[in-house]
């Protein structure tokens, strides 16, 4: 196949602009202009007229929770402008929902609501005989009614959870709210998804992601979703290519059975470990070096564990060949990352560990602020920036509120790109969206659809160009996968997949980027979007 008569972005700096691509199965063979794509394919390939259509390479979330994501696209959406309106529609659900059974939901930000955190006596006002449990926007928080509390067998008694709270009224009693690991008291009472409903709920994402232009995802959920994966694979049915994460708890066992980073195809491979290192802005559970302002002076979040504990696990991993991906969104959750990968390195030099032909492709998760002395440690220590440019204009006004003048170290992506460290990007879907065309958006403007906070953006000196931006949905995720040598540009001998867009979003104005939709997406020389 060539497809000829296109703009094509390559984002190939040998070859910037193209203007036909020739493919043979999955791979490109041939990028450049359309005489001599033509003159060389044109009797034994099938030739497609592209009519000045635009192509790009397809994109990756570097950071996404599948599972979640896909089964949540059957959830009630909590994300409103008040809490009324959440509970409004829980009320409607339960109306449709079988008496006794679970009415789940995601989204909710008391940040953004009037009227601050629900109660269990709300959800209990709206759907008294079904047990209802909503996870937080950021997912570090979840809220429940009594009946979900019964269903756990939680009361005044439970004590709380390592690394976690639960929200409590006067008499000792659950309020309603559980913070970070409290929030498996309850969910740990729901009945998981079948194998069969976890992969139709997959196949039917897929569908959703290849539609917004998405090509690859780096997967941070858990076993349900590999083996969802691993039989969606052996159908022929996986069409999207995952790079899959092992949460920390299973380290043992991925050592157990010798899991090497890279292990698998180009469709489903092994990636990295998943570590937290703390909670999240919005509930207040992010590891901070000062306290949050306008709180207590001890609110200084959630550290689950310290650089030496955070090493020994990486070291662990390093010796089987497993580089860590770790989740740090607080100053000084991200100061004790960088001190764990520092040791880290120097342990890996020590023991000549390798991979890839070169150094373990450490990440941090979501980098959302650091301290001014943290700002060139990931560049120098080879760690990727794994950041989400939409939770910037999604959390602004909490960042704003609760972390005063540190903002200006806060989703600083563009500082990461001057001291010249990896950046890949990613949605967290479901936390947000994940149209990439969205995080594009936020990436260059640093505003919101509606324009807020106005012309420059929020902390303008953070914006970066569409080229860095789709280098981070592209070649940036590719190079955390360990993949850039076939995936993250249009160039010869590099996996075929690439997006199609009616429009070029080079030449259309920053503040419509989010607009933009792909008209076909292929994956490995295959339409499957079209």
């Amino acid at each position: 196949m060539y497809l000829y008569n296109a703009r094509i972005h390559t984002l190939d700096s040998t070859r910037p602009f193209a203007t036909a691509i020739a493919i043979q199965r999955d791979r490109i063979v041939a990028v450049g202009d359309e005489a001599a794509i033509w003159a060389e394919y044109s009797d034994r390939e099938e030739g497609l007229d592209m009519q000045g259509r635009v192509i790009l390479p397809g994109l990756t979330d570097a950071h996404i929770h599948l599972e979640s994501y896909a089964l949540s696209l059957r959830w009630v959406d909590c994300e409103t402008d008040s809490r009324q309106e959440c509970l409004d529609r829980v009320a409607e659900r339960a109306r449709e929902t079988p008496l006794g059974e679970w009415i789940l939901g995601h989204g909710w930000n008391q940040n953004n609501w009037p009227e601050g955190f629900g109660s269990a006596a709300d959800l209990d006002a709206v759907a008294p005989d079904h047990p209802v449990y909503l996870s937080a926007k950021s997912y570090h928080a979840g809220w429940a009614n009594s009946m979900a509390f019964k269903r756990a067998g939680v009361s005044a008694a439970t004590p709380d959870p390592l690394n976690g709270r639960l929200g409590r009224a006067a008499t000792g009693a659950p309020d309603g709210i559980l913070f970070e690991s409290a929030m498996d008291l309850v969910a740990n009472a729901i009945p998981e998804a079948t194998a069969e409903q976890v992969e139709q709920a997959i196949l039917a994402a897929q569908a959703v992601l290849w539609r917004m232009g998405l090509t690859g995802l780096h997967d941070f959920d858990g076993r349900s979703c590999f083996m969802a994966l691993q039989n969606l694979l052996q159908r022929g049915e996986l069409n999207i290519r995952v790079l899959k994460g092992i949460p920390l708890p299973d380290l043992q066992y991925a050592v157990g059975l010798g899991l090497r980073s890279g292990y698998g195809n180009d469709m489903l491979r092994i990636g990295g470990v998943k570590a937290f290192m703390d909670g999240a802005l919005g509930p207040h559970t992010a590891a901070m070096l000062q306290p949050f302002e306008g709180g207590a002076r001890q609110d200084r979040g959630m550290l689950f564990m310290d650089a030496e504990q955070l090493f020994e696990h990486g070291r662990l991993a390093a010796q089987n060949g497993l580089p860590l991906a770790v989740h740090a969104i607080g100053d000084r959750a991200n100061h004790e990352v960088l001190d764990a990968f520092d040791h880290l390195r120097r342990f890996e030099l020590e023991q000549r560990i390798t991979s890839l032909g070169g150094r373990l492709r450490h990440r941090i998760e979501h980098v959302q602020l650091l301290h001014p002395d943290d700002a060139g440690r990931l560049a120098a220590l080879g760690v990727t920036a794994s950041m989400q440019p939409f939770h910037a204009t999604s959390d602004m006004l909490m960042a704003d509120r609760y972390w005063g003048e540190r903002t200006a170290y806060s989703y600083a992506w563009k500082l990461q790109l001057e001291h010249e460290a990896n950046l890949a990007f990613g949605s967290d879907a479901p936390v947000e969206s994940p149209n990439p065309f969205w995080g594009l958006h936020a990436a260059v403007t640093r505003r919101r659809k509606d324009g807020s906070p106005g012309p420059q953006g929020w902390i303008p000196a953070q914006r970066i160009g569409l080229r860095e931006a789709l280098r981070a949905y592209t070649h940036g995720a590719a190079y955390a996968a360990g993949m850039e040598d076939r995936l993250g540009k249009l160039a010869s001998n590099y996996l075929a997949d690439l997006i199609v867009l009616e429009q070029d979003p080079f030449e259309c104005e920053a503040d419509e980027l989010y607009k933009l939709q792909p008209s076909a997406t292929m994956v490995g020389g295959e339409w499957v979007f079209n």
